[in-house]
């Protein structure tokens, strides 16, 4: 009798999950977003009626984190949780839709972008050939914007110098009279303590409160007008194409749900670490008004016209990312 007992509930538990995967992330095990990824991972199973496992593993696990693109189409591993990007030296336009600076004032826009606007289309007709199918777009927020010196529209920016990563950051910052400045993460600290550096492209604004950033540069832009990764949930085309329709709806689903969930993780966090950084009186946090956004990102505009020309597929994801923003009113008269 207990072996029949048994049995029928190892029948049950091998009904229960019908698929397991695993998805690299391009963040570390203690990273808050990994962290977040883990509850995605719970939210599948969830949908999915306990049929679909996910494993997520942090950055590095199985490959280096500019190789899951090639690892998920071998199927080495299942998926990926990564910043498009990482890819843009095989397709350009990965790194124009995966961060063109400027155009996004809250997660919101581009989630709506992305699902209403024809991007998750476009990244499957970019993505597919490579043997992955783009389940969905998620980001850990818009980043805040360091500064030492009162910002208050792009008027502000000219002269101004700034620690901004090489590639489009850097050409945007430039093309809106900034000095950008290469430097690695690790030395804004001492570059803004030193003066070196005004102000710094870094991270949230929980992030920079915490390292302690907002102690030697008072006023910070929260939120922010500059940047903000796309990152591409993916999983390989061929595990994709052979999901039912009730499982693939439930991969879907997760991912903007999650996509929810994070942004609003990141924001909460960031809205409670400006109330800190605040209370102190010395900290005073500047908020740019609808027109300068425009205005800047009407800047980023030029630099988006110069990435259009690097591919086909660079066009169509600037075609599709003007008249998107046109059409919602977020571009300057």
């Amino acid at each position: 009798m207990f072996g029949g007992v048994a049995l029928g509930a190892m029948t049950v538990t091998a009904m229960a999950q019908e698929y397991s995967f695993r998805f690299q992330s391009s963040d570390p095990a203690g990273n808050t977003n990994f962290i977040l990824q883990r509850e995605w991972a719970d939210m599948v199973k969830e949908k999915s009626g306990g049929m679909i496992e996910v494993e997520m593993l942090p950055v590095e696990t199985i490959v280096a984190h500019s190789e899951t693109q090639d690892a998920v189409a071998a199927g080495i591993i299942d998926g990926h949780f990564t910043d498009t990007s990482y890819f843009a030296g095989k397709e350009p336009a990965f790194g124009l839709i995966a961060n063109p600076v400027g155009a996004w004032s809250s997660p919101q826009q581009m989630f709506d972008f992305m699902n209403n606007g024809g991007g998750n289309d476009l990244m499957n007709e970019m993505l597919e050939p490579y043997g992955l199918h783009f389940i969905g777009a998620t980001t850990p927020g818009l980043e805040a914007f360091v500064s030492k010196v009162p910002l208050d529209g792009v008027d502000d920016l000219k002269g101004l110098k700034v620690r901004a990563p090489e590639g489009m950051v850097q050409k945007v910052f430039a093309a809106a009279g900034a000095a950008p400045v290469n430097l690695p993460g690790s030395e804004v600290f001492t570059a803004l303590d030193k003066g070196v550096i005004d102000a710094a492209d870094y991270n949230t604004f929980s992030t920079n409160q915490a390292q302690g950033l907002h102690d030697i540069a008072h006023h910070p832009v929260f939120p922010g007008f500059h940047s903000m990764p796309l990152i591409e949930v993916s999983i390989n085309k061929t595990t994709w194409d052979s999901l039912p329709d009730d499982m693939k709806a439930a991969l879907t689903e997760s991912v903007r749900e999650f996509a929810a969930y994070q942004a609003s993780t990141v924001l909460e966090r960031d809205l409670a670490a400006a109330e800190e950084a605040t209370a102190g009186g010395e900290v005073t946090v500047h908020d740019w008004a609808d027109e300068e956004r425009a205005r800047f990102r009407s800047i980023a505009k030029t630099q988006w016209e110069e990435a259009a020309r690097a591919s086909s597929n660079s066009q169509k994801v600037y075609d599709l990312l003007i008249g998107y923003l046109a059409a919602n009113g977020l571009l300057a008269d």
